[in-house]
């Protein structure tokens, strides 16, 4: 009996995420029916899937691989950039006196603010949007991955020292390493982060694109639609998250916390 017990409960634990995520589907479902909001303002579940039927195939597609392309782009250019400008920044007191507070104005800056003047100077192509994207992505990089080489022991520091290693071992083989767990951190956070910079790029100037497509339906009162390209955003999201967890498994499995090794 308490075997059985147990069992329940185990099954139970595991799959409590599932099972909450159906029962908040079920009671989306039959509040609006019961309460008859119009579907302008909140579609039903099953309308939603009905809205996902109503677009072909390739047109969700193109607009996944519209968003999907620009986010790439503008994240693999923070990557890029950011970790040799954090190593930049870490091995030079003067250079982080001098474009520190310049990166800090950049990221205090509103990009919705500036991405129709970034669209006006660089044009209706692909450029502008990867900036955008590259603008709101970069700076967790920069910072989390300064602060992870910065943190390094002061113990490896002085012994790396006292063997003579020179400053480029110094930081490829000591401060890098020890700062993964931050870099992999940054890379994680900032990969939703590019996905909201596509979007927000989309929204100021694009033809295609989910951010497009959502700004394109809910102008027709589409709701449901809105939904299903909002869902494969999520669903992006989500992807890379996930991508970037498994990149650090394989190439950096030590740096993780041993619950997740």
């Amino acid at each position: 009996m308490e075997r059985a017990a147990r069992r329940a409960l185990g099954l139970l634990n595991r799959f409590a995420p599932a099972l909450a995520f159906i029962g908040l589907l079920i009671l989306w479902e039959v509040g609006c029916r019961v309460f008859k909001v119009p579907t302008f303002l909140l579609p039903t579940p099953s309308m939603i899937v009905a809205g996902a039927r109503e677009q072909t195939f390739a047109i969700w597609g193109t607009h996944l691989w519209a968003t999907v392309r620009v986010a790439l782009m503008g994240y693999l250019a923070a990557i890029c950039v950011s970790i040799p400008l954090a190593v930049a920044l870490t091995s030079s007191k003067l250079l982080a006196r001098t474009l520190y507070p310049m990166i800090v104005v950049v990221h205090s800056t509103p990009i919705v603010a500036i991405a129709p003047i970034i669209v006006v100077t660089l044009g209706a192509s692909d450029l502008p949007r990867v900036v955008i994207t590259f603008l709101i992505t970069f700076f967790p990089i920069v910072v989390t991955t300064t602060t992870g080489l910065l943190s390094t022991p002061e113990e490896l520091i002085e012994l790396s020292r006292s063997l003579r290693a020179d400053r480029s071992r110094e930081m490829l083989n000591i401060r890098l390493p020890y700062a993964l767990p931050y870099i992999f951190s940054a890379l994680k956070i900032s990969t939703t982060l590019a996905v909201v910079g596509a979007v927000v790029a989309e929204f100021v100037a694009a033809e295609q694109g989910l951010g497009y497509f959502i700004q394109f339906a809910t102008s027709f009162f589409k709701i449901n639609q809105s939904f299903v390209a909002l869902i494969l955003l999520v669903t992006t999201s989500l992807a890379f998250f996930q991508f970037i967890g498994l990149l650090q498994r394989i190439l950096a499995p030590w740096s993780l916390p041993k619950s997740e090794r």
